[in-house]
């Protein structure tokens, strides 16, 4: 079983590729990957193995629960598959660059079974609400 750990802070090149931080890369098998439209503003990375259990979870509930149906148009619409180049970077598509709020900065994080982007100013805020409900 994968365990995606760690916070790092990769430049973001131009064409939108991010450099994925080594410790994380070692961790995929293969070059491919799933890009996905994350939660808060973030994008989600699944190594293809992973994100295939995943999408196996959404297909055994009800198409009939409408809640179901949405986070599956969330989850499928706002992917995308990509392959990691010689140099362990991969392109963000727009769409998913512009959706996390991304420039030339982000900050990567390992999320146990699977990888975050975030901008740091989106990051920083989740962060701070996790640490006071965490606190409380």
């Amino acid at each position: 079983m994968r365990m995606f750990l760690g916070e790092y802070k990769p430049n973001i090149t131009e064409g939108s590729r991010l450099a994925l931080p080594k410790r994380l890369r070692d961790q995929i098998t293969g070059d491919e990957i799933i890009l996905s439209k994350g939660f808060e503003k973030c994008i989600f990375i699944y190594d293809r193995e992973d994100w295939v259990v995943e999408a196996q979870k959404n297909v055994e509930n009800p198409i009939s629960d409408s809640k179901t149906r949405d986070l599956k148009r969330y989850m499928y619409s706002g992917s995308s598959e990509t392959a990691i180049d010689a140099q362990g970077r991969v392109v963000i598509p727009t769409n998913l660059k512009e959706y996390a709020e991304l420039t030339k900065s982000s900050i990567v994080i390992g999320a146990g079974d699977h990888i975050e982007v975030w901008s740091p100013e989106n990051w920083e805020v989740r962060l701070e609400k996790i640490s006071g409900e965490l606190s409380a």
